[in-house]
């Protein structure tokens, strides 16, 4: 049964709208805490720790920071596998051109799926920058993630790719957040401009939350 269900267009839709809105929640709470650099040092440096430390002494040290990250990776991956076989299945449904032009499609719409390359892309650089330290510019220091985001937005690559990235991620949402509410049955016609709406403004609010850390650093503002 649940094969079944997942070999099915209507299962890969709902596994993708599962895993995005997990995904978005993972943003909100992420975007909350890296606005902490904003009150300088101490407070996002003890946060850091304090995400190290939740849940104990139930919890070891750690352990629940690695649960988000197993259930982020799944998240990811799901949706990943899903948006591809959904795609090949819309690419063989239609293997000729059609005869008469389709709808216009939103810009959003149109760009999801390099949309979604770009953010994988990001995804691992920004672990290897700011997570592991692999590729980061300059000392790297573990549990003291405001000297790290300095060092980064310090360069011009690190603000370029960043910001390229977080438009992307709000004309994913955008478009995102509306498909999910569809595909799980939350549309109606009277719901559906809040429904509009609502996408609107988490796209807007995350962008513009993200891309307010690079300009900051480049501002002087934190620094």
């Amino acid at each position: 049964m649940t094969r079944t269900v997942w070999d099915s267009t209507v299962g890969k839709k709902i596994v993708m709208a599962v895993s995005g809105l997990i995904m978005l929640l993972y943003l909100v709470l992420h975007l909350y805490g890296n606005l902490k650099v904003f009150f300088g040092l101490q407070a996002i440096d003890d946060y850091a720790v304090w995400l190290r430390n939740v849940g104990e002494p139930f919890m070891h040290r750690m352990w629940t920071l690695w649960l988000v990250r197993v259930v982020l990776v799944v998240a990811v991956v799901a949706h990943a596998v899903s948006a591809y076989q959904l795609s090949r299945r819309d690419i063989k449904a239609r293997p000729s051109k059609y005869v008469r032009k389709r709808p216009r499609a939103t810009y959003a719409t149109r760009t999801m799926r390099w949309g979604g390359v770009i953010l994988g892309l990001f995804i691992v650089w920004h672990i290897l920058d700011l997570t592991t330290g692999t590729v980061h510019t300059g000392g790297f220091q573990d549990a003291h993630p405001y000297e790290n985001i300095v060092d980064t937005f310090s360069t011009w690559y690190g603000n370029v790719i960043y910001i390229v990235a977080m438009l992307a991620l709000g004309l994913h949402i955008r478009h995102g957040f509306w498909s999910a509410a569809q595909t799980l049955g939350a549309g109606s016609r009277t719901r559906d401009r809040a429904l509009k709406a609502t996408a609107n403004v988490l796209a807007l609010l995350l962008t513009v939350g993200f891309i307010s850390i690079p300009v900051g650093v480049m501002t002087g503002l934190v620094s």
